[in-house]
């Protein structure tokens, strides 16, 4: 199902980074871990009647894509001097180990707020690396007005799910991708706060590229959707039960002002519809995707009619799943 945009004019250069700042991100991540891998699978292009590349962000160091973000997110804290003695965030699990993963590396002490119910395989890899894991609220939102107070009363900086700083290393993952595969049309970006859009956004501009971008929602987590119609954030209710890393009932604003002038449209896709892209990508390419790592493939697959002869690019953007979950999936339960 396709969302109807209202597009504002875009906006100003400075609110995303340009080639020298992913340049430099890169520098920074590197020191963690080598360039994901990209490939055109046969199956899964057969599956799309088109090329289909998958970008594997499955294979970072936590198994998404979001531990760039937290690199170069530190790394800015280095450089201006502010380092802090304690961080806080709220996660379903990604963002989360990211920030624990960078928190560890610079000896900072790392707490990590959680809705009740999380992934219980997600809670396990954060707490592995040092991360002090508090359950508190019924969805992410709760969580992170819980994070926020949290930092306020200690003192602690509060990491945010998106900022500027997140999106340079973010933006990697995209030129990577863009300079490894020149000749994409179009790619499909999942949406949870946005970070991941608005990087391929950032790293499509800073190559000059035309490819266009396609933005995949949940269809049981909409308020991306609602938001980019309305031209305003609005707020809409989580009910997707895979998706997790999808499950955003409040729409950033920031985030929202990039997309919305850049994003070509917005894709959303129901619960089954990331079950069969979970099962698919398994048989095509035995990677593990997780909810809202599928996303993007369900969101060309629903598309797939639109897009014969043209070089599609999508991401495995994280394989954490509880292994219960995974089985069920696979299983068709």
């Amino acid at each position: 199902m396709t969302a109807a945009l209202r597009k504002p004019a875009p906006p100003a250069a400075s609110q995303l980074p340009d080639l020298q700042d992913i340049e430099h991100a890169a520098r920074v991540v590197y020191r963690a871990f080598q360039a994901t891998p990209q490939y055109r699978w046969g199956l899964s292009s057969q599956r799309l009647g088109t090329d289909c590349w998958i970008k594997h962000e499955n294979h970072t160091p936590v198994g998404a894509f979001k531990i760039r973000g937290g690199l170069t997110y530190f790394d800015a804290l280095c450089q201006a001097g502010t380092l802090p003695k304690e961080v806080i965030s709220a996660t379903r699990g990604n963002h989360g180990q990211s920030i624990g993963w960078a928190a560890r590396a610079h000896n900072v002490a790392c707490t990590i707020v959680v809705p009740r119910g999380n992934s219980l395989e997600k809670n396990a890899a954060m707490r592995a690396l040092g991360v002090t894991l508090i359950e508190y609220g019924d969805d992410f939102q709760e969580s992170r007005e819980h994070a926020m107070a949290l930092a306020a009363e200690r003192g602690a900086h509060m990491v945010p799910s998106f900022h500027a700083d997140l999106l340079s290393g973010v933006a990697t993952s995209w030129w990577e991708f863009m300079l490894a595969v020149p000749q994409l049309d179009v790619v499909y970006v999942p949406i949870g706060q946005g970070s991941g859009a608005c990087s391929a956004i950032a790293a499509k501009l800073a190559l000059g590229r035309r490819l266009r971008v396609v933005g995949v929602i949940s269809a049981h987590a909409t308020t991306y959707a609602d938001s980019l119609a309305a031209g305003r954030v609005v707020e809409a209710p989580v009910s997707t039960q895979l998706a997790d890393g999808m499950a955003c009932r409040i729409a950033d604003q920031k985030a929202l002002d990039i997309i919305a002038p850049h994003i070509d449209h917005i894709v959303q896709v129901t619960d089954e519809e990331v079950a069969q892209a979970m099962r698919a990508l398994y048989a095509d390419t035995h990677n593990v995707a997780e909810g809202a790592g599928a996303a993007s493939f369900a969101g060309a697959m629903q598309e797939r009619a639109q897009l014969q002869g043209q070089v599609v690019g999508t991401t495995l953007c994280g394989g954490n799943v509880d292994s219960a979950t995974v089985a069920k999936v696979l299983l068709g339960a």
